[in-house]
């Protein structure tokens, strides 16, 4: 595209619509004089804006309410955006199950599906199981698969810019695997891939603990907790995407592993899974000293981690979010340790969302692209759905 310049007609029809189209995504509908008089534009202006949206499958005319009629003349004709023209999906793979949530163009949420998934499942069983439960969600809500506007991912690991997992322990088959490209062979529409405790920060700020505060820390505290960050409101990955990783922080001179810290005997645990953790934390609830030591080490150490974190950004708030977010007293230890540790103690806090959190980020990253578009000024026109 050439330069453009302040008398460019297409670049001002391009603000001009993307204005319009914000105006009326911000209410239930309007008439072309409330229209006018929120955008400052003209009504001549704002008629063919209007007009040409209709065409494009963005905006429709909404009926008359009844008892709407003028005394003299017609009732004003009204519009409002049409959230449904296209959809998005928030995707979530996990160790232990695969979800997705599908929304209109507006991010609300109209389905969900989830499935469980074994550990010890390959790459390609992992992804087969989340292709079904994507069939089926979309199967139910009834919303054909050329109605996606873009998917955003969600998944342990070190993601790169192009969606391949740099580096992924969490899940068999997943180091090196060109996840971005794999899914796209599903899909018709854009795939973006991010890291799982990125994408939950994403989440809590949208919706959940982090609503009123633009520099937060998630921790996604597992077996090996992972955290992603908002800076001003923005993402904040990294120069290679592995921002958060504080699951390697026990090799920096503090060799202890979560095999070790979680062992009630003097072997370490094994097999290390959530299931052989719970009971750990069952055994605590019961008294057992052993399990209420190794509880104790657990807290410590992501007291340890959250701090070193919270030296580093200054967070105004620490959300915690994973399994390790239901344990009894994980909060009180975090906020004394940050206070002996940080000249200006975060404030600690759990996570709204719970294990919709992953996903829910997913789907505000999918939700992030399509408005980009939508509201695009320098570029190709208004998309059309």
């Amino acid at each position: 595209m050439g330069r453009l310049t302040g008398g460019d007609p297409s670049l001002l029809r391009r603000i001009n619509s993307a204005v319009v189209l914000h105006a009326l995504r911000a209410t239930d509908c309007a008439t072309l004089t409330e229209i006018t008089r929120v955008t400052g534009l003209s009504r001549p202006t704002v008629e063919g804006v209007v007009e040409d949206l209709i065409v494009g499958g963005l905006v429709v005319e909404t009926a008359a309410e009844d008892g709407a009629t003028r005394r003299q003349g017609r009732p004003a004709r009204r519009f409002r955006f049409r959230a449904e023209a296209g959809h998005l999906l928030g995707l979530e793979i996990g160790p232990h199950r695969v979800a997705a949530l599908l929304a209109d163009l507006d991010g609300r949420i109209i389905g969900a599906q989830a499935k469980e998934v074994e550990e010890t499942a390959s790459a390609d069983d992992r992804l087969e199981r989340l292709r079904t439960a994507v069939a089926e969600l979309l199967r139910r809500a009834g919303v054909p698969r050329n109605s996606l506007r873009a998917v955003g991912v969600a998944t342990p690991g070190i993601v790169e810019a192009d969606g391949t997992v740099r580096l992924g322990t969490a899940l068999p088959e997943w180091t090196g695997l060109r996840l971005g490209e794999r899914l796209s062979r599903s899909f018709k529409c854009p795939v973006l891939v991010e890291n799982d405790a990125n994408a939950a920060a994403v989440a809590e700020h949208w919706k959940g603990s982090a609503r009123d505060s633009d520099d937060i820390v998630f921790v996604l505290a597992g077996l090996s907790p992972g955290a992603g960050s908002l800076i001003g409101g923005r993402l904040h990955r990294g120069f290679g995407g592995a921002a958060g990783e504080i699951g390697a922080l026990h090799l920096l001179g503090r060799e202890v592993t979560p095999e070790t810290l979680l062992s009630t005997t003097d072997e370490p645990l094994h097999p290390l899974d959530e299931q052989a953790v719970a009971q750990v934390f069952a055994q605590a609830r019961q008294g057992d000293q052993r399990a209420l030591a190794a509880v104790d080490r657990f807290i410590q150490r992501l007291v340890h981690d959250v701090a070193a974190l919270a030296l580093a950004l200054d967070p105004e708030l620490v959300v915690i979010g994973g399994w390790a977010a239901g344990l009894d007293g994980v909060l009180e230890p975090l906020r004394r340790e940050l206070a002996r540790y940080c000249l200006r103690p975060p404030k600690v806090t759990l996570s709204l969302l719970g294990e919709a959190a992953v996903a829910t980020g997913a789907l505000r990253l999918a939700l992030d692209h399509v408005e980009k578009q939508l509201f695009a000024v320098e570029g190709t026109a208004t998309a059309r759905y």
